[in-house]
């Protein structure tokens, strides 16, 4: 653009570009980059070298951060707190829109209809087409009950007179399992002993001992002898004491309400998310309640009379069960004037599941079932229709979960996004993804500590050109192996049937490495997660959140501080519990977690580093003890190569110490502190930490969940060298994969599909690599030979 041009564009104009100088979070260092807007950017770089810090916690925190403040302070003391990222300066913001791969709510109630609003269109159309019309929208929906109210109300007409009224509303809940789909029967002999009487500990429940404030309110309540066995109660008793309904009652001088165990278990147990439950609580719920199909609504949540109100003899349910694709061919047949912009809308949003590749699944399916990539592309699909412009989209690893098949069209619909006038930041490692950016930061040139650089930026000929760790290995192919090992046995899977599987007969091969795929909802998980479960010589690993406080992290979850602690303990003649942030040893000030949490009533609460351990977690006189030179605070923020090499000899040789850390160095994880907490892992970084926990265990096969997730192509052959030495060691391992490089390294694939959903479930391969890309027959053939070179 010339002078000239310059000075006639419109002062608006000019703000083209995010400008970030001085980011310092996490790793980062002094980072200074300039993002285009209205373009795709991609950030690269190996796992570690500090991508999220800059994309998610930079750049998508500070947007958040600026449209929190323009709210009122009575709004904001709802809203999460954010603390400025540690940056100079960053201008040139917009709105931005994060999309990433945590899981979404696992409510009872919550399904992929449900969050997407297409169940609320759907709702819509059956309360204006079907037949018996029953109500309005709410009638069919099965998070709404039917209330039936009467009373009376003052009305002024000339003189006041009292009116009787009645209220009522048609909601479309099943009654029995309150739109769940599921009920609860709950084993009586796990809530009591019943020879012993309730002041001797009958109650079994968490949380309802004798001393506790449960155990007084059963003993104290008077609706029976706290001194009889619970065996002797009369029926009433029993009752009371099961079922009562809430009743107002006084114990030792406190007003209260009683309610029997059953809804107190129900309220305070059974409406969360089982997998939310604190250990001891879940294990408690898995041994008590089974969960079985409501035998009124048969599993479809609604009562009979939205069941009976259909449009073409379907009902709402049954829409609901159909898979998408042919939901949205079904849609299209409808032709009713009075509705059409509705039946526009709601296709349109149907096709969006379809282009995004999730035409497989169906609206009832739950929404905490879907995978974090599965997750990531349903909310995508309320972003693809938005009339939103200039709005910043940042995505995470938008590919994941998605075979070499979907990545194309992922692709496409990330440059829709950004053709209405969107800047699309994407942190990605894919190859495929980076080709269409049209600009590329890549971050580096190690992990952790070694990373938080910027290596390089600019278009991706240059990347190419460069000398990056990207750079280098963007055009890096595996080749297939000259030859496979030969199996030691079989698994032998028999009429499998899970989910949209078709009968399936198969022969895992044992003893080798197995690489199960086919595009994205073939049935590959249905398959492996269903016929080979964990349990006994089996260990499974997958990407499912890990839980945890922010107190946790891997030193903590791996077992390492403990034999850390001992030998602190050891080497200065102290007991172990002084270095344990959640024991003797903590600060006192912030209880050990290192910040302190001030809250500010009606305005945002804030957290500051505790200044008197100065985040170090610790109490001074603990800091004093020492080992090897180091104390506590710096061995936790020692990375786990440092620490491999710390604890190796020396006065700091701690074996037990040295064999957790090179298990979590063989899985790629060296560049992570030990104390960093477990919220701020991704999901490639989890379940990498979990294999390196359960590489301890003594199972025979290992199933392992897309282990190439939140990998950089520099990483990938790490992992492949960790698969073989698993292999070589005796062990059979099943990978359910997409990289292209684990499936060339396999010695045995199993391809599930042709297409997805119910055009999947079936075995189309099964085979040695060198065969699946000589004989082409399915979409992994193609992609895996056109991979390797063939």
């Amino acid at each position: 653009m010339t002078k000239a041009n310059r000075a006639d564009e419109h002062a608006a104009d000019r703000h083209d570009m995010i400008r970030v100088h001085g980011a310092r979070v996490n790793n980062l260092k002094d980072v200074d980059v300039e993002i285009p807007k209205r373009r795709l950017t991609v950030f690269t770089g190996v796992s570690g070298s500090g991508k999220s810090s800059l994309v998610f916690g930079t750049i998508a925190a500070e947007s958040q951060r600026l449209i929190n403040e323009t709210y009122s302070a009575f709004v904001q003391g709802f809203m999460p707190t954010l603390a400025r990222p540690e940056v100079d300066v960053l201008d040139g913001l917009t709105t931005a829109i994060t999309v990433d791969q945590q899981r979404l709510g696992a409510d009872p109630r919550s399904t992929v209809g449900t969050v997407t609003d297409t169940n609320a269109m759907l709702r819509i159309l059956f309360s204006r087409l079907a037949e018996p019309h029953i109500g309005p929208p709410g009638a069919y929906a099965f998070n709404v009950a039917s209330v039936e109210a009467s009373g009376a109300i003052t009305v002024e007409r000339g003189a006041r007179r009292a009116e009787k009224v009645t209220f009522s509303r048609s909601g479309g809940m099943c009654p029995r399992c309150e739109g769940r789909g599921a009920v609860t029967d709950i084993d009586l002999t796990q809530l009591y002993d019943d020879s012993k009487s309730l002041r001797e500990g009958a109650l079994t429940i968490p949380g309802y001992s004798v001393d506790g404030w449960y155990g007084r309110i059963y003993t104290g309540c008077g609706f029976f002898d706290p001194d009889k066995p619970i065996a002797k109660f009369t029926k009433r008793e029993l009752h009371d004491l099961l079922h009562k309904a809430p009743t107002k009652i006084k114990v030792e001088g406190i007003n209260l309400t009683y309610e029997g165990l059953i809804p107190k278990i129900q309220k305070s147990f059974l409406s969360k998310d089982v997998d939310a439950l604190q250990p001891h609580v879940r294990a408690f719920v898995e041994r008590a309640v089974t969960f079985t199909v409501c035998p009124d609504c048969a599993g479809t949540r609604l009562n009979e009379g939205a069941r009976s109100s259909k449009i073409e003899g379907r009902s709402i349910a049954d829409v609901c069960a159909m898979q998408i694709t042919d939901l949205a061919a079904w849609v299209r047949e409808l032709a009713d004037p009075s509705v059409a912009p509705l039946l526009t809308a709601l296709g349109h949003t149907l096709d969006s599941f379809v282009e995004i590749g999730l035409g497989y699944l169906s609206l009832d399916r739950p929404s905490g079932t879907l995978s974090g990539g599965e997750a990531q592309r349903v909310k995508m699909i309320r972003h693809l229709g938005s009339s939103l412009t200039d709005v910043t989209y940042v995505f995470d690893e938008p590919t994941t979960g998605l075979h070499p098949h979907d990545i194309q069209r992922m692709n496409n619909l990330l440059l829709r996004l950004r053709d209405k006038g969107n800047t699309v930041l994407v942190v990605e490692h894919k190859p495929e993804t980076i080709a269409i950016a049209d600009h590329v930061v890549d971050l580096g040139p190690g992990a952790g500590a070694a990373g938080g650089a910027v290596c390089y930026e600019g278009d991706l000929a240059g990347l190419r050109a460069g000398d990056t760790v990207t750079g280098r290995h963007f055009d890096d192919r595996a080749r297939l192996k000259d030859s496979v090992r030969e199996p030691s046995g079989a698994l032998e899977i028999r009429g499998a049937d899970a989910n949209n599987l078709h009968d399936v007969d198969v022969d895992i091969p044992l003893g080798v490495l197995t690489v199960v795929t086919g595009v994205a909802g073939s049935g590959k998980s249905s398959l492996v997660h269903g016929s080979v479960p964990p349990g006994e010589g089996v260990v499974s690993v997958d990407q499912s959140p890990i839980r945890g406080s922010r107190r946790s992290n891997p030193a903590t979850y791996t077992g390492l501080l403990d034999p850390i602690r001992k030998a602190f303990a050891k080497a200065n003649g102290v007991k172990p519990a002084l270095f344990s942030a959640n024991s003797e040893g903590a600060c006192p000030t912030c209880n050990g977690i290192g910040v302190v949490y001030t809250d500010l009533g009606m305005m945002a609460g804030v957290a500051t580093t505790c200044e008197e351990c100065e985040g170090k977690r610790f109490q001074a006189a603990v800091l004093e003890h020492r080992l090897g030179g180091r104390d506590i605070s710096e061995v936790l923020a020692m990375s786990v190569s440092e620490a491999l090499e710390f604890f190796a000899d020396g006065e700091a040789r701690t074996p037990a110490a040295h064999r957790v850390l090179t298990r979590l160095s063989d899985v790629g994880l060296g560049y992570l502190t030990l104390g960093q907490p477990l919220t701020t892992l991704s999901g490639g970084e989890r379940q990498r930490l979990k294999l390196a926990t359960h590489m301890a265990e003594k199972g025979g096969i290992y199933v392992l969940d897309e282990p190439t997730a939140g990998l950089h192509l520099a990483d990938v052959e790490q992992l492949l060298g960790l698969l073989d030495r698993l292999v070589d060691s005796g062990k059979s391992v099943i990978v359910v994969e997409h990289h292209q490089a684990v499936m060339a390294h396999a010695d045995w694939i199993i391809d599930l599909g042709p297409g997805a959903g119910h055009d999947g479930g079936r075995v189309v391969f099964e085979g040695t690599p060198a065969d699946l890309v000589a004989a082409r027959s399915t979409l992994t053939g193609e992609h895996l030979a056109e991979y390797v070179g063939s």
